[in-house]
């Protein structure tokens, strides 16, 4: 389960529309209505004065093309979010406080029902939540290592070694998890372009991502971390720990070198991580 509506839009049409279509207040040109915003949002539009006019001229021709649109129709989860929203605006113009309000209700239980990471304000707004947006970068840089064979082993390799935990949290197998994500950094930030250093503290001084040179100097600290605890990525001082290693510095150094890598690819696109859309 990603939390987005593309993933579950199919289970949409029997746990909202459907059963906003049955409220007492509905009109029977409802999907009409509907379906001239939904078309707005696909990624290949429909020629208003045939295509679309023969579908919104006929109640039931609606209703059937409404029910059968697929996620893969529509452009992308912002546009699902968009058509939603515009939704409550037809809605509006129809003038039924209660059906508006029915429209509401069923996609907040729709929400929490799948566990998709908006939150749904009044009077209809779906914002994204901060464990989406989490969610929804490491996907799409799942997505962006993949069309390359180098980063999609770096990455592999790092999941692997994540879910190697499974079998023991061991100092050692936490060790090889944080070493194997700045492998992973490093291989992502060295395929930019103008990037000739061979590590990713050099990497870092060659980018110029950076809002503050103090954003840049903590990713290069998080990086001498690595190099200088004893057992990341090398022999490193073992007077400098201050204690062994645990499952406190997997999840916060791991969250922490994550959050680093719209700074170090060029693949990332945070607008679209915020708000939806293919990487």
């Amino acid at each position: 389960m990603t939390g987005e509506f593309s993933a579950v839009w199919s289970e949409m049409w029997r746990k909202v529309w459907k059963r906003l279509a049955d409220h007492r207040d509905a009109p029977d040109d409802l999907f009409c209505e509907l379906y001239r915003e939904l078309e707005r949002s696909f990624v290949t539009r429909l020629d208003p004065a045939t295509e679309l006019a023969d579908i919104i001229d006929s109640q039931e021709q609606a209703r059937v093309a409404f029910r059968d649109t697929k996620a893969a129709k529509i452009d992308g989860e912002a546009a699902i979010i968009k058509f939603l929203e515009r939704a409550h605006v037809a809605l509006e113009d129809i003038g039924h406080p209660q059906l508006i309000d029915r429209y509401f209700e069923l996609v907040a239980d729709f929400i929490k029902t799948y566990s998709l990471r908006y939150e749904l304000r009044r009077p209809f707004t779906l914002h994204p939540t901060l464990p989406r947006v989490f969610s929804k970068l490491f996907n799409d840089l799942r997505k962006t290592t993949s069309q390359d064979a180098a980063l999609s082993a770096a990455m592999r390799e790092f999941e692997e070694s994540m879910r190697d935990l499974r079998n023991g949290q061991s100092g050692e197998r936490i060790k090889v998890c944080i070493h194997k994500q700045m492998i992973l950094l490093e291989a992502i930030a060295g395929h930019c372009p103008g990037v000739t250093a061979g590590s990713l503290g050099g990497m870092c001084d060659q980018l110029n991502t950076w809002p503050h040179v103090t954003v840049r100097e903590a990713m290069k600290k998080l990086y001498g971390f690595g190099s200088n605890y004893p057992g990341i990525r090398h022999a490193g001082n073992p007077a400098s720990a201050l204690r062994d290693i645990d499952m406190r510095d997997m999840v916060a150094v791991s969250v922490l070198l994550a959050g680093f890598a719209p700074y170090l690819s060029d693949g990332l696109d945070a607008a679209k991580i915020y708000a939806g859309g293919d990487a």
